[in-house]
């Protein structure tokens, strides 16, 4: 498990590997990953949008902008969590992710970042 805190946000990431399988005619790795976002602040914040860096071996880096999580745009307050399970597509077995979260902390109305440490995917056959 990866872990990072950023402004008392603590994010952990989970991956596995999915499996194979070919779309138009190209084959593809599949990652699964589970983050867990743990406010050990003191003030409730909330999760509005979200950047990754995709990094596959094989091809260039892709960068991915969004609202939220999974559609959702979590509120958490001191000493609770949000987990999400999400994944990706990679064009080979071996890849990486990182990027960050955009948040807003209620008490100050500021908006800050908080890293999302890079995590490796691998498929176990391709390791030696």
């Amino acid at each position: 498990m990866i872990q990072q805190v950023t402004r008392g946000i603590k994010i952990s990431v989970q991956t596995s590997f999915e499996g194979t399988f070919y779309k138009n005619y190209k084959m593809n790795f599949a990652f699964g990953y589970i983050i867990t976002i743990e406010n050990q602040s003191k003030n409730s914040v909330q999760l509005t949008s979200r950047h990754w860096k995709i990094k596959d071996s094989l091809s260039k880096t892709e960068h991915v902008d969004g609202e939220g999580v999974i559609g959702q745009k979590p509120v958490i307050k001191p000493g609770e969590s949000h987990t999400y399970q999400s994944g990706c597509l990679l064009s080979s077995p071996f890849g990486n992710m990182s990027g960050y979260y955009s948040m807003v902390d209620f008490a100050t109305t500021k908006k800050f970042g908080v890293v999302i440490p890079a995590f490796k995917l691998s498929a176990p056959f391709a390791l030696n």
